[in-house]
């Protein structure tokens, strides 16, 4: 009976080798940390927005309020 759940590992594995195919073995860890950096940014927009000022982020990561611009 299982149906799709029961073979849910197996569908990963099949998925990472598709991954390591098309991406090379050699862009995965620069792929994994772009995906950390969009993480960590939207996990600090979303964290300011509770806050209710808004920020913008800077090219180099850094963020600043609306009110310290000159």
């Amino acid at each position: 009976m299982g149906g799709f759940w029961a073979n849910a590992g197996a569908h990963w594995w099949i998925i990472l080798i598709i991954v390591i195919l098309v991406f090379g073995a050699a862009k995965l860890p620069a792929l994994a940390r772009s995906v950390g950096q969009s993480v960590n940014i939207l996990k600090r927009e979303v964290k300011s927005g509770k806050d209710g000022e808004p920020t913008d982020t800077d090219a180099d990561g850094t963020t600043t309020s609306s009110t310290d611009r000159k």
